[in-house]
C-alpha cells in the first residue's frame, strides 16, 4: 500500500479486496472473513465469514453483508 499523504480509505479497501480482514462494529461485536465487496457508504461482503468472541471464532456464518453505519474499524 501506498503510505503518503494521498492515500485514501478507499485505496486501502480496494488494496483489501480478497484479503482477510477484521472488522469490529459497534456493541463490541467481531468478524472476520475474506473481503468481497464495499460500497461508498462502507458497506461491505465477507466471505467465508465468522463471528469471534474473546478473539475465538464463535460462528461461522459464510456470506455476510455488514452495514457502514456499524462498522467501528477494519483491519489486515
Amino acid at each position: 500500500m501506498n503510505q503518503n499523504a494521498q492515500s485514501r480509505p478507499f485505496d486501502w479497501l480496494t488494496e483489501s479486496l480478497n484479503k482477510n480482514v477484521l472488522v469490529e462494529l459497534k456493541g463490541s461485536l467481531q468478524f472476520r472473513g475474506v473481503l468481497k465487496a464495499f460500497d461508498v457508504h462502507m458497506n461491505i461482503v465477507l466471505e467465508d465469514a465468522e463471528s469471534l468472541e474473546n478473539g475465538q471464532p464463535k460462528t461461522k456464518y459464510g456470506k455476510v453483508v455488514l452495514r457502514g453505519d456499524n462498522i467501528l474499524l477494519i483491519s489486515p
